[in-house]
């Protein structure tokens, strides 16, 4: 007999990485808490971007900023 071959597991299935990042998900990105992510936010250090009311991290920047800092350009 043929044996069946198990469904697809999710967790095996790669979702895209997203463009944009809440407040909460940057600070875990970045491996800060979000009061130092509000800080560099308010100081404008690290990249942002609003829509309406709402403030969102783009993971592009956030990456360039991070290479950027690293190197000791910025």
């Amino acid at each position: 007999m043929d044996k069946i071959k198990p469904a697809a597991d999710r967790s095996s299935i790669l979702t895209p990485e997203p463009l944009l990042l809440r407040p909460a998900e940057a600070a875990r990105f970045l491996a800060i808490s979000p009061r130092k992510l509000w800080e560099l936010t308010n100081c404008r250090e690290v990249p942002a971007v609003r829509i309406g009311r709402a403030l969102r991290y783009p993971t592009e920047d956030l990456r360039a900023w991070v290479a950027a800092r690293r190197t000791g350009r910025s």
